[in-house]
């Protein structure tokens, strides 16, 4: 983990969404995360359903200015423009302008986010994303309650090229024994690409990867670790592709060469 963890989804931008709430959460944002580990952040302010005021390009000036005061208090953090995407009307032709943020901005890959209450179909969405050069990857799915009640979509999803990113938390329990069970078994499937904290303020659902990175270890073995915290992540933030298909066996075969070798032959996106 010499190069430490990097988060794909995090409200850390102060004042914009239901995230930091000024300059000084963010800043403590900051230096929590940058002591459990992290290095690289990918700031995720909500876009378009509720939050459709909020625009690219004052979340790419936010996320500089942001940088700067990281800097001047010398905290050892890199981060990058990002959203949280809801799914709604118009997000294609935003991604397309550059109104609503990829990860990263590398318009390579879109966080998106179901309405928590219910699953809506993907398949379509997905295409449509992939025509044009991009990836959807799913926030939260172990949160979402439509997957609770229907887990046996998601590994279709997986299949067809669908990217997961899991909250650390929810291994951790913190969002109940449900989510905790589905995570764990997302996990178990090889399901899970990110780990990542969609953190929202330094008091609660903070910025930590490192005791979910722990669990993670313990459930699917180093190898699956460490792809999901740091190398997956960072290739994303970079613009990187990732492999796509499922992790299943990652971990045995570390034996044999390591999950390098296991996704050596699989397509990436």
């Amino acid at each position: 983990m010499s190069a430490g963890f990097c988060d794909i989804h995090c409200h850390l931008l102060p004042g914009i969404d239901d995230g930091a709430t000024d300059l000084a959460a963010s800043l403590a944002m900051a230096r929590m995360a940058a002591a459990d580990g992290t290095r690289t952040i990918v700031v995720t302010p909500h876009q378009m359903g509720n939050f459709a005021h909020n625009r690219g390009d004052d979340i790419r000036a936010r996320a500089a200015a942001l940088q700067k005061e990281i800097d001047a208090a010398d905290i050892p953090l890199s981060i990058l423009p990002g959203g949280d995407v809801r799914i709604d009307d118009g997000m294609i032709e935003g991604l397309l302008s550059g109104d609503v943020l990829t990860l990263g901005d590398h318009g390579k890959h879109v966080l998106l986010e179901l309405p928590h209450e219910t699953y809506l179909p993907l398949e379509g969405l997905l295409a449509e994303l992939k025509r044009h050069g991009m990836t959807g990857v799913l926030s939260h799915p172990e949160r979402n309650r439509g997957l609770l009640q229907s887990p046996e979509l998601l590994a279709p999803l997986v299949d067809s090229g669908c990217l997961m990113q899991v909250t650390a938390g929810s291994l951790m329990g913190t969002f109940g024994s449900a989510s905790q069970r589905l995570s764990e078994w997302m996990v178990q499937q090889g399901l899970v690409h990110f780990l990542a904290s969609d953190a929202h303020s330094p008091a609660k659902r903070r910025p930590l990867l490192n005791r979910a990175y722990l669990r993670m270890k313990e459930l699917a073995g180093s190898e699956v670790a460490l792809a999901t915290c740091c190398d997956f992540p960072a290739r994303v933030a970079a613009g990187k592709p990732v492999p796509r298909g499922r992790l299943l066996g990652a971990a045995k075969s570390a034996a044999r060469g390591g999950w390098r070798r296991l996704f050596g032959s699989r397509r990436a996106a």
